[in-house]
């Protein structure tokens, strides 16, 4: 008998390409078991997935699933959930993918507060394509194209997509695993762009050039590292630094796009008489 996750998986795509230790098998996992609390029809929910070791999950669902240029998911996301309002659509990105080559895609689907799920696999680095570092790469930390260490300043995802419009967003690691489930949930059924950061390990890209150690030691990491929201109210700055709050976020409220487009075609069907 297949289990709850086994079940929405396409089998003939295996073996995976996940290096051993990598947390992205583990996000996929929320993101199923989330589909199914939530009771979505798999024939009207859609996985839009862009480039990179992190998007190749779509790939593995057996949902409605798109597999999309570098950077342009949520491009594509866009237009299904303007076309098919009905339709219930998760964007799946890694962290270059969604802010470096996809960050102005980003940013404009989060003013727009059009109904979408994005997750952002954050593992710090370029995995897939030569272990560059990218907008999330912490200063400090080593990459191919930071041999010497990252001199740049690193995006707070959850902070970017508050400040650009986006109505729920929550972060997780994939140590928290049930938490990043319920995260899903929640983004699912707000009526608006919501974003769920995954903090997850790449052992092989980054823990091994930054001296993390294996997918293990790096997951033990993530526990020792995190606080929730409530204990890091009672924290300063300084004693915040290098840690990774987790949990609900942010929640606002905005009007969604599709609604607002749908008017707008109302408007027009009244003024042509069609």
């Amino acid at each position: 008998m297949l289990s709850q996750v086994e079940s929405h998986l396409r089998s003939d795509r295996f073996p995976h390409i996940w290096c051993p230790g990598c947390g992205n098998g583990i996000v996929l996992a929320a993101l199923v078991r989330a589909i199914e609390e939530l009771g979505y029809d798999p024939d009207k929910t859609v996985v839009v997935s862009g480039i990179g070791c992190s998007s190749r999950a779509a790939g593995y669902l057996d949902f409605n699933t798109l597999h999309t240029t570098h950077g342009r998911a949520l491009a594509f996301a866009t237009g299904i959930k303007l076309a098919r309002p009905e339709l219930e659509v998760f964007v799946l990105m890694g962290d270059g993918d969604a802010t470096a080559i996809g960050g102005n895609h980003f940013i404009h689907a989060a003013r727009r507060n059009i109904d979408l799920t994005t997750i952002i696999f954050n593992n710090s680095i370029y995995g897939m394509t030569g272990g560059q570092y990218s907008p999330l790469t912490p200063p400090g930390k080593r990459a191919t194209t930071a041999p010497y260490g990252n001199i740049e300043r690193s995006f707070d995802i959850a902070e970017l997509a508050k400040g650009a419009g986006a109505t729920y967003v929550a972060r997780a690691t994939t140590y928290h695993a049930t938490m990043l489930e319920k995260l899903i949930v929640a983004g699912a059924r707000n009526k608006g762009f919501s974003v769920i950061e995954a903090i997850t390990a790449c052992p092989v890209g980054y823990g091994r050039r930054n001296k993390m150690g294996n997918g293990l030691q790096m997951l033990l990491w993530q526990k020792e590292h995190a606080l929730t929201v409530k204990q890091a109210e009672k924290m300063s700055p300084e004693e915040l630094r290098d840690k990774i709050v987790i949990g609900e976020l942010y929640k606002g409220e905005a009007p969604e796009y599709t609604a607002m487009y749908q008017q707008i075609i109302e408007r027009a069907q009244k003024t042509t008489g069609q």
